[in-house]
């Protein structure tokens, strides 16, 4: 089948578009998995390497040479984290090995978290609703790369309280350079949009800093906020801070009044923005038309 027919039954069947995004998207998060666990690691053998050059004792040596082996998002191989069994290509489809093993390692029984394939079918589920939205085109496929970075953050600002620069920075400038075509939004919108998001963030982490002696919210989701800004243009901005704060808020009661969790016990707000984030990208112009209806603004 050449590309040309390929593109044409995309075109004609909403039925075969949609399952194959859904398949698209359990393999994306099956890799996304590897980057939520992996690029965190990553980041901190190469923040140890760092200061062992700079260091002198033995000791950092010896932590340095602990971490000079090659560890990076394709070496080594998946593998059990407890006795170590290599992950067999059968005992890594996505969702469909989850099930077969039982949520059980294949050589020594150990549960397998099941946070691995909820992250397969969220990716999944929200890669269909992203096609089904834009449809075949380069919207979409735009869509789905904000998408996937956004799972990718969440994850790991929920294990590690941190937004890494490696997946922030170069999809904030994605979205600059998609603005020249425009896919989103016009240049002018994500300009304004990259600046004023880190700027507002900014200036709500110092102004709460001054007020309260603490530290609100790391630097970030200074940088997401400013990517989002950047894909989606400064006049998503106000929304996306109030949807993703109100979420927050109510999680945060939830957790204290419900679990227990005490007040000054950090949460991370960088899953709040993703979230926050893809919606608008989604509904973002219906649920604008509904704020400013409830504001009694002009539409």
């Amino acid at each position: 089948m050449t590309a040309s027919a390929i593109i044409d039954l995309l075109q004609t069947s909403p039925i075969v578009v949609l399952l194959a995004s859904f398949v698209l998207g359990l393999v994306v998060g099956s890799f996304l998995n590897v980057v939520i666990v992996r690029l965190p690691c990553m980041m901190n053998r190469d923040w140890r390497a760092q200061c062992a050059q700079l260091m002198t004792s033995t000791s950092a040596v010896l932590a340095h040479s602990a971490d000079s082996e090659r560890f990076d998002l394709l070496t080594p191989p998946s593998h059990c984290p407890l006795c170590h069994h290599r992950i067999r290509p059968w005992e890594n489809i996505p969702l469909v090995s989850y099930l077969l093993l039982r949520g059980r390692c294949s050589s020594c029984t150990a549960r397998i978290s099941p946070r691995y394939p909820a992250v397969e079918l969220l990716t999944g589920l929200l890669s269909v609703i992203v096609v089904a939205h834009f449809g075949v085109s380069t919207a979409a496929l735009a869509g789905l790369i904000l998408t996937w970075v956004l799972i990718a953050l969440a994850g790991i600002d929920l294990d590690h309280q941190l937004l890494p620069d490696d997946l922030t920075l170069p999809t904030l400038w994605l979205g600059l350079l998609l603005s020249l075509v425009p896919v989103f939004v016009p240049v002018d919108a994500a300009i304004i949009g990259a600046a004023s998001g880190y700027l507002t963030l900014w200036g709500i982490y110092h102004l709460f800093r001054w007020l309260t002696g603490k530290q609100g919210m790391g630097h970030g989701d200074f940088k997401l906020l400013a990517m989002l800004g950047a894909w989606l243009g400064w006049q998503s901005l106000p929304l996306i801070v109030l949807l993703a704060s109100v979420v927050g808020a109510a999680v945060g009661i939830a957790l204290i009044a419900g679990l227990g969790r005490h007040r000054d016990q950090p949460i991370p707000f960088g899953p709040f923005l993703a979230t926050a984030g893809w919606i608008y990208l989604i509904w973002g112009e219906d649920l604008t038309q509904t704020y400013l209806a409830l504001g009694g603004l002009p539409r």
